[in-house]
Order: C-alpha cells, then sequence, then structure tokens
C-alpha cells in the first residue's frame, strides 16, 4: 500500500504569488467597506488579517527571497527598491496597529498602504520575477526553504501571548520607567 505524500510546496513564485493575490482580495474586501461604519468589527479584522499577511509575507522574502536573487543577480537597484518598498509597508503596519476603525485617517492609512503594495507586487511579479526565471534559480528548493519558514512564522506569530506574570518576571531585571 502506498502512503499518502503530502503534497509538495509550490515553487518559490508560485508561493509568493499566492501571497500576493490573498493580500490584494484582503485589500479588495477593506475597499468595499471604505467609509461605512464598522459595527461588526469587520473592518478591523480585516486590517489585522492584511497586516498579518504583509509581515509574514515580507520576513520570508527579506530572509530568504531577496538574498538568494540578490547573491546571483547584478541589479542592486531593483533589490534596494523592494528593500525601501518593505521598509515602509512596516512603517504603516506599525501605525495601524496602535489604530482602531474610526481613527482619524485609519482608512486613508489603510488605503496607501494598499497602493503601495500593489505597486510592490506589480513590480515584483514582472521585473523582479522574470529575472528570478531566467537566473536559474532552483524554485522548488526555495519554494520548500519559503513554505518552512512561513510555516514557522505562523506558528510563532500565532502563539498565545505571555501572561503578564511572565512578562512582569522576564522584565523585572530591565531599567523601569520611573513613576510619575
Amino acid at each position: 500500500m502506498d502512503k499518502p505524500r503530502k503534497n509538495p510546496a509550490p515553487d518559490a513564485l508560485a508561493l509568493l504569488k499566492a501571497g500576493h493575490d490573498k493580500v490584494k482580495s484582503l485589500f479588495r474586501e477593506f475597499d468595499g467597506l471604505r467609509g461605512s461604519g464598522d459595527e461588526d468589527g469587520r473592518k478591523g479584522e480585516l486590517v489585522d488579517d492584511i497586516c498579518y499577511e504583509l509581515t509574514v509575507h515580507t520576513m520570508i522574502e527579506d530572509e530568504i527571497f531577496y538574498p538568494v536573487l540578490r547573491s546571483i543577480i547584478d541589479d542592486d537597484d531593483m533589490m534596494d527598491e523592494a528593500d525601501v518598498e518593505h521598509a515602509g509597508a512596516r512603517e504603516l503596519i506599525s501605525q495601524l496597529e496602535v489604530m482602531f476603525p474610526g481613527d482619524d485617517h485609519y482608512d486613508a492609512t489603510v488605503t496607501v498602504l494598499g497602493e503601495e503594495i500593489a505597486h510592490h507586487i506589480d513590480k515584483e511579479e514582472t521585473d523582479m520575477f522574470d529575472t528570478a526565471r531566467r537566473a536559474g534559480l532552483d524554485l522548488e528548493e526555495l519554494g520548500k526553504q519559503l513554505a518552512a519558514r512561513k510555516e514557522e512564522l505562523d506558528q510563532d506569530l500565532s502563539a498565545p501571548a505571555p501572561s503578564s506574570d511572565a512578562i512582569a518576571a522576564r522584565d523585572s531585571g530591565r531599567r523601569q520607567r520611573p513613576p510619575n
């Protein structure tokens, strides 16, 4: 009897494109709610999902895909632009993480993030992916590495937060803010 086989990891570019498609879908859904109230909390959930997906996606690109590609191609400008675009996304994500639906500029911040990500995805899927294909990367092996790291991040980032007692114990040796 044959053993059931795990689904093979997609190649690197297919995995990254699937991540792009998921984020674009979340932004489209948010756009449908833009300007409306958020009585059911859906906007906040969508933004949480967008921020989470972008965080994981940019991490696997920054840690694995970009360094591998940068090491075999001669296009520092393209890679530097991608790095700067990721830094911009991280900045907007950090702003959204402390905002709530209904806050001033909430919808605008999500919209700007979406526009920047759409531009980034377009450049990545055309210029960068074509460059990766022409460079002769082992896209299957790279896909396995990306999928494994994504799985690790999904587990790490979805783990329950430490208890307040654990945080207090961890922080007891750190410099504390003086009382007011």
